[in-house]
């Protein structure tokens, strides 16, 4: 005879595990603030930039971001495995480029 599942903990280890992954994912998402210097910007600047990346709806910005925040990532990624190195905030500007579109 099979043994009966408890279903009442199975849930809470995926409640548990959801809360989790939710609290990675601030923590991920306050890294990220960090790390591109944003942390700098009054909090509603901050906001009102990513509700407005949020409510996009053109494509080639949103590409445009994409590019940009990839470039960041890979540049990251050399820095940490080349050792620190020193490099100028103003390498990657803040501004959305929706200005040049």
């Amino acid at each position: 005879m099979r043994k009966p599942r408890d279903f009442d903990s199975e849930l809470k280890a995926l409640a548990d595990k959801a809360k989790q992954l939710k609290e990675r994912r601030v923590r991920d998402l306050g890294a990220l603030v960090t790390a591109t210097g944003a942390d700098a910007l009054d909090a509603d600047v901050l906001a009102g930039a990513l509700l407005d990346a949020a409510a996009n709806t053109d494509k080639a910005i949103g590409e445009g971001w994409r590019k940009r925040g990839a470039a960041f990532f890979q540049v990251k990624s050399r820095d940490t495995a080349s050792g620190p190195r020193q490099q100028p905030e103003s390498t990657i500007p803040l501004d959305s480029g929706a200005a040049s579109a």
